[in-house]
């Protein structure tokens, strides 16, 4: 999907990848259930990461924003679904409000030698 704002999804600068913060918008939206928009989420990351010959499994570095961190441990069971075994360092911040309405954001940095 195209970037809803002014930016680049992903940018390489030498060996990492630098991915702009994804919400978990798909084909149908957003969903108003809360794991499902952290699925999507990360979905949308590895899309991205894909394109650049990357995966999930490069990813040194993830920033979660939440728009209620009362959602932060449904959040982790989300997470490590998706993650599986691999645990990137993460910050976990509590914002006032995400594009579109989103409940949670997250951006990544991957490191993939060229």
């Amino acid at each position: 999907m195209p970037p809803v704002g002014p930016y680049t999804p992903i940018v390489r600068a030498g060996d990492f990848l630098f991915c702009s913060g994804q919400i978990g918008l798909t084909e149908s939206g957003l969903s108003e259930v809360f794991s499902d928009q952290v699925k999507a989420a990360i979905a949308n990351l590895a899309k991205l990461l894909d394109e650049t010959g990357a995966s999930l499994g490069d990813v040194v570095k993830t920033t979660v924003f939440l728009s209620n961190m009362d959602n932060y441990s449904e959040m982790n069971t989300a997470y490590m679904e998706a993650f599986g075994d691999h645990r990137p360092a993460r910050s976990a911040i509590g914002v006032g409000a995400l594009p579109l309405g989103a409940l949670v954001e997250i951006e990544a940095i991957a490191y993939r030698p060229e």
